[in-house]
């Protein structure tokens, strides 16, 4: 039996400029009085190698735009590589987009199926998981109006309930958590610590120093799309504040 791994062999990734510019009526009569200079492609993640086994636990440290998300994202499945090896070995579980595969006219019970799609389950198993997704969001009536009368903290409780209502070998999470009323919070960071319990490789992103070394023991920096550091997650977190002149 194959062990769950992540494995990364000299990985590039690379945007395409042109997906940046504004596509408008507006923008393509401008254009033809100025002429704009062609905008470089984004190096979004450097050659990047490294090989993250069974049973560890993993921090992403960097400053916006460093290549954390990115990174995720790919291992993920969702940005292909532009040159390189990536592969993963496990189950993936990725709490990355909540709001991924939501559609603002369908009811919340609809989107319960919609988004479970997306995760790879199938209806049945979507249905069998629908009453525990309906009593964790706790919407009330609210979960058969559609999603676009929904506040945002109501979509937000709604797509973690549905993101975590099955774990995986492999658990990508960037800081999900980011807004809720004091009893939800609660409530999420309970499941998150059940998640991460269960899965075999954690690999999380966040800005919170503090997560990061009391649910990690291996911390990766990066720098503008490049691997700068790879060890310990103590001295990871001292090479990043030095890095960016935090004391």
């Amino acid at each position: 039996m194959t062990k769950n791994s992540i494995r990364l062999r000299g990985v590039d990734l690379r945007y395409a400029a042109l997906a940046y510019r504004e596509r408008s009526l507006k923008s393509a009569l401008a254009s033809c009085w100025r002429r704009r200079p062609p905008l470089p492609d984004i190096h979004a993640l450097k050659n990047i190698t490294l090989e993250i086994q069974a049973g560890e636990r993993v921090g992403l440290l960097g400053h916006n735009g460093a290549g954390k998300s990115t990174f995720l994202k790919a291992v993920a499945g969702l940005y292909p590589v532009s040159g390189g090896e990536l592969t993963v070995q496990g189950q993936v579980r990725a709490l990355l987009d909540l709001s991924l595969g939501f559609e603002p006219d369908a009811s919340g019970r609809e989107n319960i199926l919609y988004r479970g799609l997306l995760l790879g389950l199938s209806p049945r198993a979507m249905r069998e998981k629908e009453a525990g997704i309906v009593e964790f969001a706790d919407l009330g009536a609210f979960i058969d109006y559609p999603l676009k009368t929904y506040s945002a903290g109501m979509q937000l409780r709604l797509a973690f309930a549905i993101s975590t209502a099955v774990g995986g070998d492999v658990l990508l999470l960037d800081e999900v958590i980011g807004a809720g009323d004091a009893n939800f919070m609660a409530k999420a960071k309970a499941r998150i610590a059940q998640l991460i319990a269960r899965a075999e490789i954690l690999v999380l992103a966040s800005h919170d120093l503090a997560a990061l070394q009391s649910l990690c023991e291996r911390g990766l920096v990066f720098d503008h799309g490049a691997l700068v550091f790879d060890g310990d997650i103590k001295q990871a977190v001292r090479f990043y504040q030095k890095l960016n002149g935090v004391t």
